[in-house]
């Protein structure tokens, strides 16, 4: 294992512990097992969005760009806005929770497959294409949802308003099993795809011409990202700057173009990220759910230096 990777594995497994451990007492296994279950959550979600976004930059071909882009975090407000539109503020709140879990996740994928097969049949050169029909897409998803939340109930409004707004303290232990598996299935596929990712690193052109199917494995690339984006937004809701600094950070202390080594980069990074900011902010602050806002505020900041350094790619 690179040296690099195994001390970002130590990082991580010292903010895991410490989180599981600090200031632990009193009905000690009660509280182990709910800390348990959040840090798990954590992991998925900073694993799966690392990992979407290096490949999606990989497919795209520039490093200030993130699977945002393309409307998921719209789509899922959208979602969480007609449910409680359709159904009321009771009515949502007795959905069963592993079935809404599995319906978003469904619906953004499948939205996003649909999506890809459909723009990239004709050739997966024009992946610019594709980005601007999802930013298009987005803008429609949010005039939607703005429209239903408009003519709906206050009451019901406020519960939109707290679901449309990621939350790492709220992880549902019940959809653990389901979200790990899904994302670590995607995430090994990924890991297996890193060979022939370096070569797509290359443009199309030069991987055309060293044999690799470019329109395939962009179309397996987004499959995977589209896995992954909608398993992290279904679990805590949407995060739209987080994985452009886990990407940063990955591509900074790794210095390499491997995927072999980006990706489990971008993986501790992205969990080590949540679990020592979950850590900081429940254990030294008091705080709850500030984190999301924290990290949305540092991503924007980040976003707005790549484009004053001229590091568009």
């Amino acid at each position: 294992m690179d040296r690099r990777v195994a001390a970002l594995a130590l990082v991580l497994l010292a903010a895991s512990a410490a989180y599981l451990l600090w200031g632990i007492g009193g009905n000690w296994r009660f509280v182990l097992g709910l800390r348990a279950g959040k840090l798990a959550g954590m992991l998925v979600v900073g694993a799966s969005i690392g990992v979407a976004t290096i490949l999606f930059q990989t497919v795209s071909q520039n490093r200030i760009l993130t699977p945002a882009i393309m409307g998921f975090d719209a789509l899922y407000v959208l979602l969480q806005t007609a449910l409680v539109a359709a159904l009321g503020v009771t009515g949502f709140a007795m959905l069963p929770v592993g079935t809404k879990f599995a319906a978003e996740v469904a619906v953004m994928a499948l939205a996003a497959m649909a999506l890809f097969g459909l723009l990239l049949g004709r050739g997966a050169q024009d992946v610019a294409r594709m980005i601007l029909t999802g930013v298009i897409l987005g803008i429609l998803f949010r005039s939607l949802a703005g429209f239903l939340a408009r003519v709906m109930d206050p009451n019901a409004f406020a519960i939109v308003q707290a679901e449309s707004f990621a939350s790492f303290s709220r992880i549902d232990g019940a959809l653990l099993p389901w979200a790990a598996g899904a994302a670590a299935l995607a995430v090994l596929a990924a890991f297996r795809l890193s060979s022939r990712l370096d070569v797509m690193a290359l443009g199309r052109p030069v991987a055309v011409s060293l044999g690799l199917r470019y329109e395939a494995m962009t179309f397996a690339t987004l499959a995977l990202v589209a896995v992954l984006v909608s398993v992290s937004t279904a679990l805590v809701g949407p995060v739209t700057f987080f994985g452009l600094i886990v990407s940063g950070l990955a591509h900074s202390l790794i210095a390499s173009a491997r995927h072999a080594l980006l990706l489990p980069a971008a993986a501790l990074i992205g969990g080590a990220i949540l679990v020592i900011g979950q850590l900081v902010f429940e254990r030294v602050l008091g705080l709850q759910s500030a984190l999301s806002v924290v990290v949305e505020f540092v991503g924007g900041l980040f976003f707005l230096w790549l484009l004053l350094k001229g590091r568009i790619r």
